[in-house]
């Protein structure tokens, strides 16, 4: 969601609550439950769970790996649904043409640094760019180039719906918002 004005421009960004994220969360937890079902099954003797028969798997070697494969799933399971319950990622950048700032703002993990909020002057953009690389995996980036900071994305990384127009045509209407050049690489 954007919103925009003739002197502000507000962008949104959706952060680590996506589809794809709550997809995979929940398909690691409940494979992994799976494989800790079945290395506790190897454990015991019995079926825990009737669909996942563990009579042919002895508790060592392969029951061992199945609980630590178990294990290890849940972590990461647990890892992937704290970056969504904290929506890791998410926030906004915002350009007021009136004041002359840019605010851009990010929730990361908990912690002393948790809120990322840069703050810089209007005058102190040189240009906005874009990195493009074709191939296996695609890359289409939008930076923007501060004087004595360096580059600073304002895409994801791991955006892969911008078509090389759409990339061009949001770094084009920024620029031109802005009053900056554009740069293409």
């Amino acid at each position: 969601m954007n919103w925009r004005s003739e002197h502000i421009w507000i962008e949104l960004l959706k952060g680590s609550r996506k589809r794809g994220n709550f997809f995979w969360a929940c398909i690691l937890f409940l494979g992994s439950l799976g494989f800790l079902a079945v290395g506790a099954s190897s454990y015991l003797g019995k079926n825990i769970i009737s669909v996942l028969p563990s009579q042919q798997i002895l508790f060592f070697p392969q029951g061992v790996v199945m609980s630590f494969y178990g294990i290890a799933g849940l972590f990461i399971s647990a890892y992937l649904w704290c970056t969504i319950l904290w929506n890791v990622g998410s926030g906004y950048d915002r350009f007021d043409r009136k004041e002359g700032v840019v605010c851009i703002f990010r929730w990361g993990f908990p912690g002393i640094k948790r809120r990322v909020f840069l703050r810089f002057l209007m005058r102190d953009i040189q240009s906005i760019r874009i990195q493009v690389k074709e191939g296996l995996f695609p890359r289409r980036i939008l930076y923007m180039e501060i004087r004595g900071q360096g580059a600073i994305p304002l895409t994801r990384t791991d955006e892969k719906f911008f078509t090389p127009r759409e990339i061009e045509q949001k770094a084009a209407e920024l620029a031109y918002f802005l009053r900056i050049p554009m740069e293409v690489f």
